[in-house]
Order: structure tokens, then C-alpha cells, then sequence
């Protein structure tokens, strides 16, 4: 297909970080100058934010030479935030406009202002829905400008992308994470050790993490004559957001995990049991934290500490210990799984974007896990981890815990 003649494109990105923005960035860059040397890149500071303001720079010969150098880096190079367009109450309190303007219009007048052609975006669900209505808006008013989203989320959690960039990353570094914390279990008898694991509605980044996790243990050599016994480096149970748990039969398997084995290890969804705590906070009159999103802001309910507090004296816990390895794993250079798969997807995204066109780049269920530009129609967040369909219940099978 032809390209159209484009002159200038636009990259930010949004949400939370994660372990590809530097990278997505860097491999964009790549691509351009591989297949359209001539076209101008410029960089939005802070999202969203940046093309509200016209906050924004663009890149020079030094930047075009060293774009690999970005591949080493966690975070986003040119800055991220949480804005959402359709919050005109937020984005009026944080400055970005003007009371009683609409934040499609200030940003579609600035992006033309900039002589931008292609806007990419590289963020999440909600950014990329924040992306889908820029993108309706500027078609509906003739604008004439391509929106190319990016799908950036360590929850894998974006319908109908079957893997979003940065997820394996955070996987194997919560792994990493807790290979540490885990060693724990050796300054107190009957240790109870909570790991918290990023994933609001889907519970695929607990269960990667725990199947990482194991496949390290794997690769460990163990002395249990001195104490350096597996089970006591191992998980006992995982608790994620889409599979309900019996906790009265939960706290009765682990009180005799913690007399057989000593200490016992959960990884626990940010995101499990939220139902039952907001109904707590409310039946208690307690305000809900939400973020501009309308989300529930997960770390203000901790919920790491309410499981803990709910389980450790009924299994014989004698201390307790919480961790999240959400910052950690997050802001982690990507490893080479995902390097290559940002790799494949930013270069479709650049021939989209020479053709035009608009939509999210990313590997589509409906073409078997194809790479594919998807519609924006059809992307959407919240997908649940599908877990009756992997091994996760086998490993829970291996672990001695109940599938329900």
C-alpha cells in the first residue's frame, strides 16, 4: 500500500511506567530512520499533560545516533502522567486548560498548531482509550491526523491483545524480587511473608510471577540437612482477583503448611479481595480513594496487609511480613522478550503510520496472536486472566491448593 506524505509525528507516553516506554521510544526512533529518514519526531513531556501545554522537543542528529542507548533504561525518558481528556474537572484543578474549555479541542488545536501529522501513544487501557476519543474527535472534525497507539501494561490486561508490552519484564522481576525477600523466612520461626503483586481486575501478572518464580527455584541448589530446604523457599498459595477462595479453608491448609514447613510464602493480586474491603470501608463510612481515572487506588487499601491480618494468628504466624514488588518490577529495562516483541510492534506501527492510519498496534486474538492494527473500537481494558486455561492450576495443584 502507498504511503501518504507525513512531516512531522508525535510520541508520548502515559499511565503508569513500565518495562518498554524507553524502548518503545528508542525503537520508533529506529524505524523512522529506516523508513522515513526525512520525517521530523517530536517528544510530549509528561503525556497527555505535554500536548495540552505544548510542552514538547524534538529530536536532533545525537539522539537519531544513540537511540539504543535508551534500551538499557526503565521509565519513560520523556515522562509520563495520568491525564484523562474526558476530566475536564482535572485537567481545569491541574492547569493544563482553561476553565470551560474542552481538553479534545485544546489538544487537537495544539497538536495541528505543531504541524503534527501521526500522534503515537504508548500507554495502557486507559490511555489508549483517551487515545480511541482524541482520535474519533479529530476524524469527526476533519483534522486529518493519525492516532497509533502503543499497548504498554504490566497486568496484561487489554482486550484483544493477547500480550502487552513490558508484562514478561515485570513477571521475572517480581520473580527477582522475591528471590530476595524470600530469604526472610530465616530470622523468625513461623514467618508469614505476603508478596503483593501489581494487577487491579487480572491476575496474570501473580500467576507469571509465581511461574517464574519457580522455574528460578528450579535452577537452585538446596542443602536441607542445614535448613536450605525448597519448601521453605517456596509458595504456598496465590491469590488472584479472578478466582474466589474458600478463606476458612485457606487459613486451615496453611496453619499446617506453617507446622510442616516452618514459614509460609503468598503472592497475593493487588487487586483480590477489593469487593470485601470496599464493602468494609463503606459499611464503615469510609471514603473510597480514587484517582482521576475513577479507579480505587489500590495502595490505599493495601491489601497485602488486610489478607495478612486476617491470616497470620489463625495459621500461627509469629511475625509478618508485607512487600510489593510493583515499583520494582515496573520500572525495570525490558529483557530481551520484550525487546523484541517492542521491536515488532513499533515497526508496524511506523508503516501504519506512514499509511495514516489509525488504531492500537499489538498481537490480536482474532488472528491467532498476529501482529495487527486493531481498531480502536476494539480495545478496551479490564480482561480477566483466563486461568482455567493455563497451568496455573497446575501449579496451585503442586502447591496442595484448591482450585474453585
Amino acid at each position: 500500500m502507498q504511503n501518504v506524505a507525513i512531516r512531522r509525528v508525535g510520541i508520548l507516553t502515559a499511565g503508569g511506567i513500565a518495562p518498554c516506554l524507553s524502548a518503545s521510544i528508542a525503537y520508533l526512533i529506529e524505524a523512522y530512520t529506516q523508513l522515513a529518514p526525512d520525517v521530523e519526531i517530536l517528544f510530549y513531556r509528561y503525556g497527555y499533560g505535554g500536548v495540552l501545554k505544548g510542552d514538547f522537543f524534538t529530536i536532533g542528529g545525537e539522539m537519531r545516533k544513540n537511540w539504543k542507548n535508551l534500551l538499557s533504561f526503565g521509565g519513560s525518558a520523556i515522562g509520563n502522567s495520568r491525564i484523562k481528556l474526558t476530566n475536564w474537572a482535572d485537567c481545569e484543578e491541574r492547569g493544563f486548560i482553561q476553565p470551560g474549555h474542552d481538553p479534545h479541542v485544546v489538544a487537537a488545536e495544539r497538536l495541528q498548531a505543531d504541524s503534527v501529522d501521526v500522534l503515537h501513544t504508548i500507554g495502557g487501557d486507559d490511555t489508549n482509550s483517551v487515545a480511541a476519543q482524541l482520535a474519533a474527535y479529530l476524524e469527526k472534525n476533519g483534522y486529518g491526523l493519525a492516532v497509533i497507539g502503543l499497548p504498554k501494561t504490566i497486568d496484561n490486561d487489554v482486550f484483544p491483545i493477547t500480550q502487552t508490552l513490558g508484562a514478561d519484564t515485570a513477571a521475572w522481576e517480581g520473580a527477582k524480587f522475591f528471590a530476595n525477600i524470600a530469604n526472610e523466612c530465616t530470622t523468625c520461626p513461623y514467618m508469614l511473608i505476603v508478596h503483593e503483586v501489581m494487577g487491579r481486575n487480572c491476575g496474570w501478572l501473580t500467576y507469571a510471577t509465581a511461574r517464574a518464580y519457580r522455574k528460578m527455584l528450579n535452577g537452585r541448589k538446596f542443602l536441607p540437612a542445614i535448613g536450605l530446604d525448597r519448601n521453605r523457599w517456596d509458595i504456598h498459595g496465590v491469590y488472584i482477583p479472578e478466582m474466589p477462595f474458600n478463606f476458612d479453608a485457606e487459613a486451615e491448609r496453611l496453619s499446617q503448611v506453617m507446622s510442616d514447613v516452618g514459614n509460609v510464602n503468598l503472592f497475593v493480586s493487588e487487586g483480590a479481595c477489593v469487593p470485601t474491603i470496599l464493602l468494609e470501608m463503606e459499611e464503615a463510612g469510609q471514603t473510597i480513594p480514587k484517582d482521576a481515572f475513577g479507579h480505587v487506588k489500590l495502595d490505599r487499601l493495601n491489601v497485602g496487609n488486610w489478607i495478612s491480618e486476617r491470616l497470620g494468628s489463625r495459621i500461627g504466624a509469629q511475625k509478618v511480613l508485607v512487600q510489593k514488588s510493583g515499583y520494582f518490577a515496573r520500572s525495570a529495562a525490558p529483557n530481551n522478550f520484550d525487546l523484541q516483541l517492542i521491536r515488532e510492534t513499533t515497526q508496524l506501527a511506523v508503516q501504519c503510520a506512514l499509511q495514516k492510519k489509525s488504531g492500537v498496534v499489538g498481537k490480536d486474538e482474532a488472528t491467532g496472536g498476529q501482529m495487527a492494527l486493531i481498531d480502536f473500537a476494539r480495545i478496551r481494558g479490564g480482561k480477566p486472566f483466563d486461568y482455567k486455561n493455563s497451568d496455573f492450576p497446575t501449579i496451585l495443584a503442586d502447591l496442595g491448593q484448591s482450585v474453585y
